[in-house]
């Protein structure tokens, strides 16, 4: 087992004298033409044969570094830059994305141009040196000096007879803009929307690749397609750029072609981000459906959720069994008369959406407002996500049985629901939904989320559908009243039901959890977990001491201490946008500490790991004081992580070199110093600030 890890590592090794291949990428310089003509451009390309599962990188990789070619021209030539094909996507076997890339037979078209006084009949040398890096489960860099001999001749070349009409057809299918076809794009915050018109077909698993790491690289990209146009939500990268970013640069791949010759898979773009969209072409595809046969789909969707929903929240414990004694009221209200029995019911029906459209009313306000104050798309601020994820979790810890709503306010309403006539059964519908269901709070949480994320409309239109599955029960007992004799009678099966509702809100926080994750960094995750633990305790506190039935000091104790933990857990939980000032992470290699020793710049090394709790804790110590970032700051010190969370032979092979088989573990190499200072394993900010002495 040991020897079956150690190949991949040891056998580039021990091929590397004198070789000019690898064992898992072969690279060589071809030519596009047979012969040479003087004065006239060359296509050349570095071509690369890759083993099965191994891959090289594009001009933006993601996770590794793109190839580079060094030429070696004879007196006079001139070298263009790489031509880089459209990539793809470089997934791992657990299913991630892990960069952008090629695979199998790869070329890399460079332009070269000779000088005009070459002498037919010669024979030119071109040289290079080529470096990659070549990755499967593991990643080794990889280079090697490519040559390739050409003949002169005056007059045109033939093709290259073993690889010219491959490097041509390459060379044809490079992304480029396409006539007929509109691109245009908007950015608002954190978020590019990008649109292409004038297409003729749906294309097949568009992907855009961002040549300047504008857009995360890993990040879901969900596209539309209708009437001609193809519409992409692109994510804004926070880490990895660091540009104007006032354009969107790179190559949109498709599986299909954007010509119809079936020869082009990227299209080139490169443009600046307008106020609005392309207008959509006009006339569209037959067959294609229409954006708003789309949307319209996606809505009714919503909708039929969402009444279900309202239909599962007359199987709550504080809900369901009210059932037949309202519609029993109802008949006593109404006597015999059927007609009148159903206008209770309609009336009732309308209490409960009227009370949906107040809330509605209520969170559609307070999104204007949020608008107004520039929180748009909420779920991509931070803070809006850790709230959600608490208030999720305090709901789900009440289905859990954890604590109870207050059930004391079902009888404030008493009276106006005891009022006789169609107003009474007015109210009850209203108190139905605002105060005798206390216990459909943790049903109303996710569409109060969702609210907040769609259009006003919507939010209406969903409330509706919440409030009319909620209501027609009650319609369809006052209508056929005889019914009631067939609704099973309430017991513990309500109770059993209400807790195993809760499960879907916990995967609800988990999910917002793991959004927060790719929002803050990463010790402000740790804290907003350890936040919504602190929340899950003030819960937990509130419904041990403060029950129904308590008493009053008990009672107080559990609400001042329920309070008093709630806030601690918002305040640590809350997230914390990264400071100018905090210091930069950036990835550990060995070629990273040359270039900056070269430069005569200190180097601090922090070999951590994510399940290291005291890496974690020399961080939080450390890097959090002011007297450090300042003075790393001002002696220009570049931070690399090594990170050690997962397996990386790299990282082993470094700390093996140290003697050290555990993290965490830290160098500072300072100016004029052969030897880097080695720290000891617990720091403190006066141990990081001496070692720099």
């Amino acid at each position: 087992m040991i020897l079956r890890r150690l190949v991949p590592v040891l056998l580039p090794l021990l091929l590397a004298g004198g070789a000019n291949v690898s064992a898992q990428v072969q690279a060589s310089l071809v030519s596009a033409d047979a012969a040479i003509q003087p004065g006239q451009p060359l296509t050349v390309a570095l071509r690369f044969d890759h083993e099965p599962h191994w891959h090289t990188y594009w001009i933006n990789a993601g996770t590794g570094y793109p190839t580079t070619i060094e030429w070696d021209l004879p007196e006079g030539w001139t070298a263009g830059d790489i031509q880089w094909p459209a990539p793809i996507r470089i997934i791992d076997s657990h299913g991630t994305i892990t960069g952008n890339g090629y695979e199998g037979i790869a070329y890399l078209p460079v332009t070269l141009t000779p000088p005009a006084d070459l002498a037919p009949g010669t024979e030119v040398t071109l040289k290079a040196h080529a470096d990659w890096l070549m990755c499967a489960d593991v990643c080794i860099p990889g280079d090697t000096p490519v040559e390739l001999a050409l003949p002169v001749q005056s007059g045109p070349a033939a093709p290259h007879p073993d690889f010219g009409a491959e490097v041509d057809a390459v060379v044809a299918g490079l992304p480029h803009a396409v006539d007929g076809l509109s691109v245009s794009a908007i950015r608002q915050g954190d978020v590019v929307t990008m649109q292409v018109t004038g297409l003729t077909a749906e294309p097949t698993e568009p992907w855009f690749f961002a040549s300047d790491a504008l857009i995360e690289y890993d990040q879901p990209q969900p596209a539309t397609y209708a009437d001609g146009v193809l519409t992409m939500t692109l994510a804004v990268s926070g880490a990895y750029f660091d540009g104007d970013g006032d354009r969107l640069m790179g190559t949109l791949r498709q599986d299909g072609s954007w010509r119809a010759d079936g020869t082009q898979p990227g299209l080139a773009i490169d443009l600046a981000f307008g106020d609005a969209l392309a207008a959509p072409a006009a006339g569209g595809i037959a067959g294609g459906a229409s954006a708003t046969e789309g949307t319209t789909s996606t809505l009714a969707g919503t909708l039929a959720l969402a009444f279900v929903g309202g239909l599962i929240l007359n199987l709550m414990p504080c809900v369901f069994p009210v059932l037949g004694i309202k519609i029993l009221g109802f008949v006593n209200q109404a006597g015999s008369d059927r007609r009148k029995v159903a206008l209770h019911g309609w009336a009732f029906s309308l209490g409960v959406l009227a009370s949906f459209w107040a809330l509605a009313g209520v969170l559609a306000a307070l999104r204007a407002g949020g608008e107004q104050l520039g929180w748009g798309f909420q779920l991509q601020s931070a803070g809006f996500v850790f709230v959600l994820a608490a208030v999720m979790l305090v709901f789900a810890m009440a289905m859990s049985g954890v604590f109870e709503f207050g059930l004391g306010a079902t009888g404030v309403g008493a009276s106006l629901q005891s009022k006789d006539g169609l107003s009474g059964s007015f109210f009850t519908g209203v108190l139905a939904t605002v105060v005798a269901t206390p216990c459909s709070a943790p049903f109303l949480a996710p569409a109060l989320g969702a609210a907040l994320a769609v259009s006003a409309t919507e939010s209406f239109v969903i409330f509706t559908a919440i409030a009319i599955g909620l209501a027609l029960p009650y319609l369809l007992l006052s209508i056929f009243p005889n019914a009631v004799k067939v609704l099973p009678r309430p017991g513990a099966w309500m109770e059993t039901f209400k807790q195993a509702m809760a499960f879907p809100l916990y995967a609800t926080v988990g999910y917002l959890a793991w959004v927060l994750a790719g929002q803050t960094t990463e010790g402000g995750f740790l804290n907003a977990i350890f936040g919504l633990t602190l929340v899950a305790f003030a819960v937990w506190l509130y419904g041990r001491y403060a029950a129904p039935g308590a008493k009053p000091a008990r009672a107080r104790f559990g609400l001042i201490g329920g309070l008093a933990l709630l806030s601690a857990g918002t305040a640590l939980g809350w997230p914390q946008a990264p400071a100018p000032t905090d210091i930069v992470w950036e990835k550990w290699s060995p070629e990273a500490i040359a270039a900056a020793r070269a430069e005569g710049r200190p180097v601090y090394v922090d070999f951590t790991a994510r399940w290291c709790a005291t890496c974690q804790a020399n961080k939080k110590l450390v890097f959090t004081s002011d007297t450090v970032k300042e003075t790393f700051r001002d002696q220009n010190v570049l931070t690399l992580k090594a990170d050690w969370t997962n397996q990386d032979p790299a990282i082993t092979a470094e700390l093996a070199k140290w003697n050290r088989s555990a993290v965490p573990f830290n160098l500072f190499y300072l100016p004029g110093q052969s030897e880097p200072v080695v720290l000891p394993e617990l720091l403190t900010p006066g141990i990081v600030l001496d070692a720099m002495q």
